[in-house]
């Protein structure tokens, strides 16, 4: 009897001991003799320094562990209810599918020569000796060798010290990074397979790579071992509780939170232009905005935003509003909201879009201010509408709109940016199964293949700040707006991977709208065509070599930073410059090379442009005060509808 009485308590002792071990393993000592390493890092702002040596408190932990099992039984609920009901038709395995036969594709290659496989495996064996024996040295008390692979300043998931300053750390993430980067040289240096596999199996490492860097993970993470000892546990509810959350607010799906929208109201704080919604119809709300000033041009501004996003990305605050700063320059504006569609616009097609859409909305302006002709932006798809009704128009001699400005629009889909990886003719039609049930692309869809193209960035960060420390994403804007995603109707989103991304017909001179084979080159108005230089949607390089397709030649620029950034550029506070150059001929990277760098927003030779075409003014018009009448505020009705 004694020793069953002494038993428990020794494995008490065991595990107390175990988990004191674990602990030390991955912390220092408080002051370690000389013949063991230092496993600690210095002590690093408000996080208390190091590692914790003290033990957490197991009462708590233990409480917490159950909580957190419960708060998991509920998530995993939350995740099959869905799928139980049948509203979850989930493309996993195909995209799975998919990945694992273009790897294959890189793996056959190696494995076809077990020469080139034997000098491939070698290298990476080589540099793993290199590692270990480095590794045993620190942990010998040795001085630091030269690691074998350096730390990246840039890659924030490594920037807690103790990536470095402890071996068994350090070992983990040398090794990682050795791994990855070895895979990608593979595939790099495949030279039999051909670019456009290369460039897929790049994209699914990157999804790999992301998802098993051992930052994501409690027990290879110390910044997340300090912060699950140090609150016993309590983060991992807190974020299991977050994790709930997100997928019952995806529908089953894992709706990632970026950003705290709850400090966010559109019409309060978000899109507070002034203004009046002056026409409304099945596909878009026109906004009118209201004046800043006593006169303005008399020719009006158009402004095309995406279908895929809303766009108060041009409207976010004062400080940032695009829209807002060209009221403030004398200009009528208006803008065009798209609805969110469902099921009852699952037959508006592409066309739709142009005639019930742009062509409606040049209606309305004519209605609201009198002017027939008017000057039109299109943004990113937008922009190319926008592109698609000059081309008809054209065609059909419609003289509307005098100038287009094109922010970050391709036309030419020859090298279409990262989005390709998930167009291809299988996928279309994977899409178009999905769709033809619903009526419409889920905005989820959408919103999880952007998030992929930066998947460290967009997804495993906030993987790990929400759900593993449980810290809440603070307020942003920029990232309230990323995740207000829209639905997609089945016709017209059909039409603009088909006709676009995989067949390139607008840039061919084989697009059909209406019955009208539509050709750039017989559009001859003035062109201003804005790229931005690290974007990843629609490539500087493939913006340039659209804007050749035009009959006149656009003014090409070249913006700073990224597909939203380098737009959304702000005249008062520029963070980023531009670049103009000769017009659009040749290779772009031999006109980059002959630009001239400007500092400042892009807005302001914009602003210039516009005004050297139509200079003259007119009275401010008030919204309501032409043939149109108020039908409500600013922002309107249909942005405020969720996907």
């Amino acid at each position: 009897m004694a020793s069953k009485k002494a038993a428990p308590k020794a494995s008490v002792g065991k595990k107390a001991e175990a988990v004191s071990t674990v602990v030390s393993a991955a912390t220092p000592a408080p002051a370690p003799p000389p013949s063991l390493p230092a496993l600690a890092a210095k002590p690093v702002g408000g996080d208390g320094g190091a590692m914790q040596t003290r033990l957490p408190d197991f009462e708590a932990l233990s409480l917490n562990l159950a909580k957190l099992v419960e708060e998991g039984g509920k998530a995993l609920a939350a995740y099959l209810r869905p799928i139980e009901e049948g509203k979850v038709n989930s493309e996993t395995a195909d995209t799975v599918g998919d990945a694992a036969k273009t790897l294959g594709k890189i793996a056959e290659y190696w494995m076809s020569d077990p020469k080139r496989a034997m000098q491939a495996q070698s290298g990476l064996a080589t540099n793993f000796i290199q590692l270990w024996g480095n590794t045993l040295r620190k942990l010998s008390g040795e001085s630091e060798a030269s690691p074998v692979a350096p730390p990246d300043p840039a890659d924030k998931r490594f920037a807690d010290p103790e990536w470095r300053a402890n071996p068994i750390f350090d070992f983990l993430r040398q090794s990682y990074s050795l791994t990855t980067n070895w895979a990608n040289q593979l595939v790099e240096h495949a030279d039999a397979v051909d670019p456009a596999t290369r460039e897929r199996a790049l994209f699914y490492l990157r999804q790999i790579s992301g998802a098993i860097s051992p930052s994501n993970f409690l027990a290879t993470n110390p910044e997340l071992l300090r912060t699950t000892i140090r609150e016993n546990g309590e983060n991992l509810v807190r974020g299991m509780h977050m994790l709930t959350e997100d997928i019952e607010a995806g529908h089953g799906r894992l709706k990632i939170r970026q950003s705290d929208a709850s400090k966010f109201q559109l019409g309060v704080n978000m899109a507070t232009t002034p203004g009046k919604v002056v026409f409304r119809n099945d596909l878009f709300e026109l906004i009118q905005y209201a004046p800043s000033t006593p006169t303005v041009f008399r020719r009006p501004l158009l402004i095309v935003p995406p279908w895929i996003n809303k766009f108060y990305v041009l409207d976010l605050n004062p400080e940032k509003s695009f829209v807002r700063w060209c009221v403030a320059q004398g200009l009528t504006v208006f803008v065009m909201s798209w609805v969110n569609p469902d099921e009852r616009q699952a037959n508006k097609s592409f066309d739709s879009y142009m005639t019930e859409g742009i062509f409606a909305a040049l209606d309305a302006i004519e209605q609201a201010t009198g002017e027939r002709r008017a000057t039109a932006i299109g943004y990113c798809v937008g922009g190319t509408l926008l592109a698609v009704t000059l081309a008809y128009m054209a065609a059909t001699n419609d003289d509307r709109i005098s100038s287009a400005t094109l922010l970050t629009t391709q036309v030419d889909f020859t090298d279409p940016g990262d989005l390709k990886h998930f167009v291809d003719a299988e996928r279309i039609r994977t899409i178009e199964a999905s769709m033809e049930e619903l009526g419409y692309l889920d905005g989820a869809e959408m919103a999880s293949a952007f998030n992929m193209l930066r998947p460290n960035d967009l997804i495993w960060s906030y993987f790990v700040s929400n759900y593993m420390k449980g810290v809440e994403p603070p307020p942003f804007d920029l990232l309230v707006w990323n995740s207000d995603s829209t639905r997609m109707p089945k016709a017209n989103h059909s039409f603009y991977l088909r006709n676009c991304y995989l067949d390139n017909n607008l840039a061919r001179g084989r697009m059909e709208i209406l019955g009208q084979k539509l050709d750039l080159s017989k559009v001859n108005l003035p062109i201003y065509d804005l790229a931005t230089k690290e974007d990843h949607i629609a490539p500087a390089r493939s913006v340039f070599n659209g804007a050749k397709l035009f009959g006149a030649s656009p003014r090409y620029v070249l913006s700073g930073s990224g597909h939203i950034a380098g737009v959304v550029n702000p005249a008062s506070k520029p963070k980023y410059q531009y670049w103009i150059g000769e017009k659009p001929a040749g290779a772009f990277e031999e006109w980059v090379k002959a630009a001239t760098e400007h500092p400042g927003s892009w807005w302001l030779d914009w602003i210039d442009w516009i005004a050297a075409q139509a200079p003259d003014k007119v009275p401010a018009r008030v919204p309501g005060e032409g043939k149109l009448k108020p039908i409500c505020d600013a922002p309107g009705e249909y942005v405020r509808v969720k996907a």
